[in-house]
């Protein structure tokens, strides 16, 4: 009857405003000097100006306690009850009463009020429906039903379950919440697991508002979600605190998306970075190149879209290594990192360009430290995890990168740049380069790379492209894993030709047609052929238009994938 696996799941994604510098003993800043404890002290209570003088606000974020339980529903005491139904669990009988136990259970103690309501709301069952009721003559106050959909076979309608309990107990102000399932009996022990972390995972992020720039926020009233009747004990409180790490990496990524381009910087980005390595110098340490470091190695591309903006660019290289025993593989893990990208002299102009939302091009670095905040959490064995981005602006100057230069790449290749506002390759062509030369085996580069890319695939599933056949079997493993979409793409060599520069060896855009492929096909000049390479181009999902806020896509994939690897590798 008491809980018996019982977690708090506090998604503290920033311990202080990013505006504050955060260097850890451990790591090498090579931008900025160590400073004296006294300088350090006076940076974190007057922190810099920024344009507009903006700086997002220390808001107490809300911790939700889960207990697993194994209790009687009906009994349960609390605001909400929440059932999670399919549309078979709806099946009524000769005299219109519920046939699934725990419904007709529920719908007894409510004198068919349940049946009655849910019939007169036309409740089906179907994924996004919802209905909840203020009642006596159970132990909660409110009794809801949400859908599942016919047979709900992936993360997703689960999830959705756990947003759509946090909605209604936002909406009533719910303390306490209950969640069951109305047929839970025919799940294996391994997909309780993966329902309950699902859920959890739903709720957690459901839960997330980003009010940093808001004057005034309100503070979530829900403290505790019970999960009944999937099981209790060891191994689903470790899921439940994995969802919990997961997830904080997910709005870790979700806030620097949000974040205006005028608060998050390049140099800032750099120092939520480091701030990573800060939190978790046991498994980390982290690498900050400045412009002439970069210029040391040879990073003409990415320089070349630097060279515009007043905000210097900075690369940025965090490493993990795990607190002990052998190292068995080495991943990389790349990030497109421009933290606003006006198009450079091929403006963005004319209605669809986006300019405004811009500050989202940084999409693919926050996937990347998302994921490293939740490995610094997770500490998985066996691995070890280079995470890279390559940061600057897209910007407009004097001293700023034409249409028709020429950049040399730090493999030695040299690209015509015809179009100004294909700036994410050329950055992670460097970057790309940087990955192969610390020695890994595979590595996975996310951005928000090509407006094609959305044109074919919508605005909720990322473009893959991989010569591996094999890592897209690991990747897509793991997507099924983790709910998020992804679609497999071809690398057709003869678009090449579009390619070929009469002065270089390369331009940077080809023609119209297959823009996301000609992208791919660019940044494979870029990777060592014996590293096992793949390039998610995840320009659509990275956003959501109707909530108007970041995603945090790929973060929960790529946790999967390296813990993946990790077990593999033992």
């Amino acid at each position: 009857m008491a809980a018996i696996a019982t977690i708090f799941v506090c998604f503290t994604t920033s311990s202080s405003s990013p505006f504050l510098a955060r260097f850890a003993s451990r790591f090498h800043f090579a931008a900025f000097p160590l400073r004296s404890p006294a300088r350090k002290l006076m940076s974190q209570t007057l922190p810099r100006a920024t344009l507009g003088l903006t700086h997002p606000s220390n808001i107490e974020t809300p911790k939700i306690c889960f207990a697993a339980k194994d209790v009687d529903v009906t009994e349960w005491n609390g605001d909400i009850l929440a059932v999670g139904v399919t549309e078979k669990d709806l099946a009524r009988d000769a005299n219109s009463r519920f046939e699934n136990v725990i419904l007709s259970k529920i719908d007894a103690k409510l004198g068919g009020l349940l049946a009655q309501a849910s019939s007169e709301e036309d409740f089906s069952g179907k994924v996004g429906q919802s209905t909840v009721l203020r009642i006596t003559g159970l132990g909660s106050k409110r009794v809801g039903l949400i859908g599942l959909g016919q047979s709900p076979s992936t993360p997703a309608p689960f999830k959705g379950l756990g947003e759509a309990v946090v909605a209604a107990a936002k909406s009533s102000q719910a303390n306490s919440v209950a969640v069951v399932l109305a047929s839970s009996e025919g799940l294996s022990a391994q997909s309780k697991l993966s329902t309950a972390y699902a859920i959890a995972s739903g709720a957690v992020l459901g839960l997330f508002e980003d009010n940093r720039y808001k004057s005034e926020a309100k503070k979530p009233a829900l403290q505790s979600i019970d999960i009944i009747g999937l099981g209790t004990g060891p191994e689903l409180e470790k899921k439940l605190k994995y969802a919990g790490d997961v997830s904080s990496g997910i709005i870790f990524g979700r806030e620097l998306v949000n974040s205006p381009a005028n608060v998050l910087t390049p140099g800032v980005l750099a120092e939520e970075a480091a701030n990573i390595a800060s939190t978790y110098s046991d498994v980390f340490t982290a690498k900050i190149l400045n412009a002439e470091q970069c210029a040391e190695l040879k990073m003409g591309s990415y320089l070349g879209v630097a060279a515009a903006s007043a905000n210097p660019p900075h690369f940025i290289h965090l490493c993990y290594k795990p607190l002990s025993g052998p190292v068995n593989v080495k991943l990389a893990l790349v990030g497109k990192g421009l933290t606003f990208d006006s198009g450079g002299y091929n403006i963005k102009t004319g209605p669809g360009c986006s300019i405004e939302l811009m500050k989202f091009d940084m999409g693919g670095s926050a996937a990347v430290l998302g994921t490293a905040k939740a490995l610094g959490l997770i500490k998985p064995p066996g691995v070890e995890v280079h995470f890279i981005v390559a940061a600057c602006e897209n910007m407009i100057s004097g001293t700023g990168m034409r249409p028709g230069d020429v950049v040399t790449a730090s493999n030695g290749k040299t690209i015509e740049v015809n179009n100004t506002d294909a700036e994410g390759r050329l950055t992670l062509a460097d970057a790309l380069v940087y990955a192969c030369n610390q020695g890994v085996a595979k590595i996975i580069d996310l951005a928000t790379l090509t407006g094609a890319c959305v044109v074919a695939l919508g605005p909720s599933i990322a473009g893959v492209f991989t010569p591996s056949d094999d890592l897209a079997k690991e990747v897509f493993e793991a997507s099924d894993v983790s709910g998020e979409k992804l679609w497999r793409l071809p690398l057709e060599e003869s678009y090449w030709e579009t390619m070929k520069s009469v002065v270089a060896d390369m331009v940077n855009t080809g023609g119209r047609q297959g823009g996301a492929i000609i992208a791919a096909l660019f940044l494979k000049q870029f990777v060592n052929e014996k590293v096992q390479w793949m390039h998610i181009d995840m320009a659509g999902p990275v956003w959501n238009d109707k909530k108007r806020s970041a995603t945090g896509f790929g973060i929960a994939t790529l946790v999967e994938w390296v813990l993946k690897n990790a077990s593999n590798a033992k």
